[in-house]
């Protein structure tokens, strides 16, 4: 049984900013915010545009952009950022905001990476399988690659676990060999001065990656929230609706694409059963990729943030009594394009924040 306050942990995107890459690919000043402006309802009821409140649409080469998200993140509980890692053979993309984090010093708030090793394509537009950047993998890189990220694990706002640096790895199957990758980076570590690593596995929307972290070398999953494993069949599919919307007597937005109730996936998510090996859970305070797509959307309608808080708190509460490392984590702090953010909107305000931090002193028995 775990005896120290379990620690919760947001997924941070770095991605509000403009790069030459983004420039070249999707139009010159690029960002995710002109995904979320330009969102629309698809349905009666359906929550979009998702639009900043406190915050703003924020540049996040501002250090007081980087200065008001940690603020928010203390005040309300939670204990760090997951910071989205890109590194592509040696190249890194998105990496200004880590940097100056890391260069100045500021804001001083937890965090630890989570290396996002999917190659980058142009599925947001429709042309599935265009690459605009791939990944590419061998021992030489490795070594490169824990050698920058032995500097990253040295600033002490980086997060560990029994002094062990924190790193979760997004498509831990993409690798040649992760074992191979696992004990090449543990070894470098240990020659470093640190005791080891903290490997975790993420659960993502891809099978290979719901299995025995152990087997691979590494030291735990974690849960990514939504489980598309886990939630039964989307809302309104079936013969009933299709003569239904042939009929102009139901939308077509749920043929178009995968809606499901969020307070029924909340249910699905406290009552799946936990896998024999290491695991940290996750929740989320909702999802809709509508933003970024416009067809075969996942949405996650009518979520609330008593809902959300109801979640959290059960999974805070399991994990302070369970065997593993407390921690849990969130998906996400900021992925606007995702309808999937704890930072204030125009809609809820602070709410889901509130929530959070209610459902987290509650969760460790604080509340």
């Amino acid at each position: 049984m775990t005896t120290s306050p379990v620690r919760a942990l947001a997924f941070y995107l770095p991605q509000y900013h403009p790069i030459p890459e983004n420039d070249g690919w999707w139009g010159k000043g690029f960002t995710e915010w002109r995904n979320v402006a330009q969102a629309r309802p698809r349905f009666r009821g359906h929550a979009q545009p998702h639009l900043p409140a406190d915050l703003g649409f924020y540049d996040l080469r501002v250090p007081e952009a980087r200065a008001a998200q940690a603020e928010l993140a203390r005040a309300h509980e939670l204990s760090g950022f997951v910071y989205y890692h890109y590194w592509f053979n040696g190249r890194r993309l998105l990496e200004r905001p880590l940097d100056e984090v890391l260069a100045l010093g500021r804001p001083d708030f937890p965090f630890c990476l989570c290396w996002a090793n999917e190659s980058w394509t142009r599925n947001w537009d429709g042309q599935y399988g265009v690459h605009l950047i791939q990944q590419q993998y061998s021992p030489a890189d490795d070594q490169a690659h824990v050698a920058y990220l032995l500097r990253v694990f040295a600033d002490p706002r980086y997060i560990r676990v029994d002094g062990r640096p924190l790193l979760l790895i997004y498509r831990t199957h993409d690798l040649p060999d992760p074992a191979a990758t696992a004990t090449a980076w543990r070894q470098a570590a240990q020659r470093a001065g640190w005791p080891d690593l903290y490997l975790c596995q993420v659960e993502s929307n891809f099978a290979a990656e719901h299995s025995d972290p152990t087997h691979i070398g590494f030291d735990a999953s974690v849960e990514f929230q939504p489980d598309v494993f886990h939630l039964g069949e989307p809302l309104q599919r079936g013969r009933g609706w299709q003569r239904l919307r042939r009929a102009r007597l139901a939308s077509r937005a749920y043929a178009d694409n995968s809606i499901f109730d969020y307070g029924a996936v909340v249910e699905r998510m406290l009552a799946k059963p936990l896998p024999a090996y290491p695991y940290h859970r996750c929740v989320t305070p909702a999802w809709d990729n509508s933003a970024r797509r416009a067809k075969d959307a996942f949405i996650l309608k009518d979520s609330h943030p008593a809902l959300y808080e109801r979640w959290l708190r059960e999974v805070v509460s399991r994990a302070a009594a369970g065997p593993q490392a407390p921690l849990v984590f969130i998906n996400a702090w900021n992925e606007w394009a995702e309808g999937c953010h704890l930072e204030p909107d125009q809609r809820h305000g602070r709410a889901y924040l509130e929530a959070t931090r209610r459902a987290i002193e509650a969760g460790n028995g604080l509340g």
